[in-house]
């Protein structure tokens, strides 16, 4: 019972980072059942199968908070689906171990230009494009394959990508490919029963992961909604790297203190790169507030101009009615301005 409690509680935090960020729910369930000494293909369909409910929900609390691009979730959920159904197939009988250190420098990769991308300024003339077929057909595909076969990998494949195309909010980034993950979970699922059997899912080990997953996702959907695009693409950023840095570290057998000294120089640059995106955070918001007051300033010389417009002789009827209308209103009571009679006091 402590045990499947314990798992619960990682169900929760996994849906809870995943529905926030956008990944790694599949990436810390799997290890954690990988450290328990759990067979790789059976940890994956297991995560797979918690998947189902976790990524419903997760998709219809997205749904609820206008997280979800709908055109985006169509285009890479089949690939997707295509892509994990493959990839549990494969797993099923051989290992993947080889790759792991390839797809983890191109991650890494991704992760460290986010970090360095949301550390500045956002700008927000591209966002709003369209994201074209030929790019998120190969990307479901491949995000697919990977998800399954690695146990987890569809948000670290497809959130980071999406994210650096510019032309989606990153929380509608999210919530697209927490949406999208109900359809690729399913077809993953799929495979692992046709390769391994019901014998091949950990069943209450589903359950305690399925029942934290559902509690947390209607937090994370909502948690997604008020954190700023600024601060959350540094966030995925640093989840990235540190995520991948991992694997990274083990396949370049760092013994000793390098690996901690790796680990650690990583970390400083994350709170580096965080800091920097609240300054340029700030920054914004400085602007877009000045910009606001200034608006009023640049109205009013308008209203002088009419007025010695009206005043000349020389306006036209519509500025003479507004001016007209202005001076009323600044005659008369406002109440009397609008209902045409005084309230008794």
């Amino acid at each position: 019972m402590r045990k499947l409690l314990i798992l619960a509680l990682v169900g929760l935090a996994a849906q809870l980072i995943d529905g926030s960020l956008g990944m790694a729910y599949g990436l810390t369930s799997s290890t954690l059942l990988l450290v328990a000494g759990v067979a790789p293909a059976a940890a994956s369909a297991s995560v797979h199968l918690a998947e189902i409910g976790t990524t419903l929900a997760a998709g219809v609390a997205h749904w609820r908070f206008g997280n979800v691009d709908w055109r985006v979730v169509t285009r890479i959920a089949l690939p997707g689906a295509i892509g994990a159904f493959a990839g549990a197939t494969l797993l099923s009988s051989i290992s993947t171990e080889s790759a792991a250190p390839w797809m983890a420098g191109i991650l890494f990769t991704l992760g460290a230009y986010l970090l360095v991308r949301f550390a500045r300024p956002l700008r927000t003339d591209r966002v709003g494009g369209r994201l074209r077929g030929r790019f998120l057909g190969p990307l479901g595909l491949v995000a697919g394959f990977v998800d399954a076969t690695g146990g987890g990998g569809w948000g670290p494949v497809a959130t980071p990508a999406l994210l650096v195309s510019g032309r989606m909010e990153p929380r509608k980034v999210i919530g697209s490919v927490d949406t999208a993950e109900f359809v690729v979970a399913g077809a993953a699922s799929v495979g692992f029963l046709i390769g391994l059997g019901t014998e091949g899912f950990l069943l209450p080990t589903v359950a305690a992961l399925l029942v934290g997953g559902l509690i947390a996702a209607p937090l994370a959907a909502w948690l997604v909604r008020i954190v700023p695009a600024q601060l959350l693409g540094a966030a995925v950023g640093g989840v990235i790297v540190l995520t991948n840095a991992r694997t990274l570290v083990r396949s370049a057998e760092l013994d000793g203190p390098a690996g901690p000294a790796v680990y650690a120089l990583l970390a400083a640059g994350w709170l580096a790169a965080l800091v920097l995106a609240v300054r340029a955070l700030r920054r914004t918001h400085r602007v877009r507030a000045e910009a606001a007051n200034a608006a009023p300033a640049l109205a009013a010389p308008a209203d002088v101009a009419a007025g010695n417009a009206v005043a000349a002789g020389h306006a036209g009827p519509a500025v003479v009615a507004a001016a007209s209308a202005s001076a009323f209103d600044d005659a008369v009571p406002g109440e009397l301005a609008v209902t045409g009679t005084a309230n008794p006091r």
